[in-house]
């Protein structure tokens, strides 16, 4: 545990300051010395609920409201800003139960947040349990037994130490801190609103992550056995012993609702991956923001490519913008991409069910039981199974988006619109140049010097001149709902765009920072694939050879 003040260690429940110790009287607080606008203390888990309560956040007179990095500008008095709420901070309390997906929820957001400029961390209270752990100690599942009141201190201990290092975050200029936990009781949340509620001026919502899908349950919990906590234990000693933590933890799971609704406690509930979203109390803008992103994501496998269009004639003479046609480099290039793509969808569905069937032996020969795709083990001609389990796949609807400027329409001319959804969207246009548009970029440092140095010293923030002029933020919130679609969508896509438009697409796909986003290099006839994955996306680029008249696979 770090060394920290007083006032920042952890409370445990046999301080006078505990949860567990307020249950007999409604809570009384101190108001000769307080801030008019702090917020009053929640109600304790077993308070008298006949009394009056206050709301627990203050009600100013103004709010921040919209708050978009590069789009909006807020003009803000002395005497307004003694008015407002700051909406620009905002810390998310996770809870669920072990294996519902927390961890893969606050990573997809932490990205989604980055990506439009919001930075946002994420403090898991699993890492520093893990660290802070003895080398030869061996937290089994009695470590997480609710009626083990030593180990439920010390896991109280580190949710709150974990709290400290967020709020040091957030003072240090921080936007959205995500504690990730499973603060699954009704006193372990009280514990950390109790602290937070000397921070007023902080947004706190509560997410919380339900799963009674037996399917999904049982592959998360064999997910778990490649984690940290499990990776060098047999495989069944380590789901025997996981089941048995979730079940301890089910032992004391009190679900979000009434007592946070009582409190005023803004909160949203996710039900077997978004099936089911049940949100309260959502007013802030950031809040807005998670809560609608979080109605948009799935699990379905499936593979995303992204390219910049065939070479133009504006291509050819280094000019910017404009509407100008394919040269024939670019015609030959959108007649193999076709091709190319044809041939991977019946290649990634293939490569799709052989993975699954392969995960299911591997379970198999650790003594666990198959899966539903483990089916095919028992299948007497398995290769004439994995053909038809592929076809099926590779029959999925198949989109393929380009802009609205013809050198990415033409891109996409070889497509039969019978087997591909095609369509083309004015989101996806190449960064406005404005006053620059079919110049080169010598021309542009030759003619307007000081907008050239300008770009080349923040080419995120930089804005063309001229009436439309865009900057890379622009054209970040103008491709949100090509992000959100991206992650509501099931089937596999191809999205052929320009190289503004793919830095900012592929540096959200890839978490890339602000700082790296604006300078990936996306060269001409590259075609990217990301494939959705649990933890995190994978990457593959293929690089079109023209003599071949083929793709190579270059990562």
């Amino acid at each position: 545990m770090s060394n920290r003040s007083p006032r920042s260690q952890c409370i445990t429940p046999k301080t006078s300051d505990s949860p567990s110790n307020l249950d007999s009287s409604p809570i009384a607080v101190r108001t000769s010395d307080r801030d008019p606008h702090e917020p009053d203390m929640p109600m304790s888990p077993a308070s008298d609920r006949s009394s009056p309560r206050p709301p627990l956040w203050p009600q100013h007179k103004r709010s921040l409201g919209i708050d978009v990095p590069g789009a909006v500008r807020s003009i803000i008095t002395p005497k307004t800003r003694s008015e407002l709420t700051y909406d620009s901070k905002l810390v998310i309390l996770m809870v669920g139960l072990p294996a519902r997906g927390k961890s893969y929820i606050v990573k997809k957001l932490r990205r989604y947040l980055n990506w439009l400029q919001y930075e946002t961390k994420v403090f898991n209270v699993g890492n520093l349990r893990r660290v802070n752990q003895a080398k030869n100690q061996v937290q089994s599942a009695t470590f997480f037994d609710p009626d083990n009141s030593e180990m439920k201190n010390y896991r109280d201990q580190l949710a709150l130490e974990v709290l400290e290092n967020l709020l040091d975050w957030l003072k240090e200029g921080g936007r959205v801190a995500i504690h990730d936990a499973t603060n699954s009781t009704i006193e372990r949340r009280y514990l950390l609103l109790n602290r937070l509620r000397d921070f007023p001026h902080i947004k706190v919502l509560i997410l919380e992550s339900e799963c009674n899908d037996t399917k999904i349950l049982e592959r998360n919990f064999r997910l778990k056995l490649l984690g940290p906590d499990y990776k060098d234990k047999p495989a069944a000693t380590a789901l025997a012993d996981f089941k048995s933590r979730v079940n301890n933890y089910e032992k004391a799971y009190q679900p979000v609702g009434d007592w946070e609704e009582e409190n005023n406690i803004a909160y949203c509930k996710i039900m077997n991956v978004g099936k089911k979203v049940i949100a309260y109390n959502i007013s802030g803008y950031l809040s807005g923001q998670c809560v609608f992103y979080l109605m948009n994501f799935n699990l379905e496998d499936r593979q995303i490519f992204l390219t910049r269009h065939g070479e133009s004639l504006d291509n050819i003479q280094g000019r910017i913008g404009g509407d100008a046609p394919l040269s024939p480099s670019g015609e030959k290039y959108a007649s193999a991409l076709s091709t190319f793509i044809k041939e991977q969808r019946v290649r990634f569905a293939l490569e799709l069910v052989r993975q699954r069937h392969e995960q299911e032996e591997t379970w198999v020969s650790h003594g666990l039981e198959p899966l539903e795709a483990g089916n095919l083990l028992r299948s007497s001609t398995p290769e004439q199974a994995f053909h038809e389990k592929a076809a099926s796949i590779s029959s999925r609807q198949f989109a393929v988006w380009t802009s609205m400027l013809q050198r990415s329409m033409q891109t996409a001319q070889y497509f039969d619109p019978d087997e591909y959804d095609i369509k083309h969207i004015r989101f996806l246009n190449e960064i406005n140049a404005a006053g620059c548009e079919g110049m080169t970029y010598p021309e542009i440092e030759s003619k307007f010097p000081k907008e050239y140095a300008a770009r080349q010293a923040n080419k995120l923030y930089y804005r063309y001149p001229g009436i439309g002029g865009e900057s890379y933020l622009d054209v970040i919130h103008r491709t949100q709902p090509m992000i959100v679609e991206l992650e509501r969508m099931r089937e596999s896509c191809l999205i052929i765009t320009h190289r503004v438009v793919m830095r900012i697409l592929l540096g959200y796909l890839m978490d890339r920072t602000q700082q790296e986003m604006p300078h990936m290099d996306i060269p001409m006839h590259t075609l990217f694939e990301v494939r959705p994955k649990p933890y995190g996306n994978e990457l593959r680029i293929w690089k079109y050879d023209q003599e071949e008249d083929t793709f190579k696979r270059v990562q």
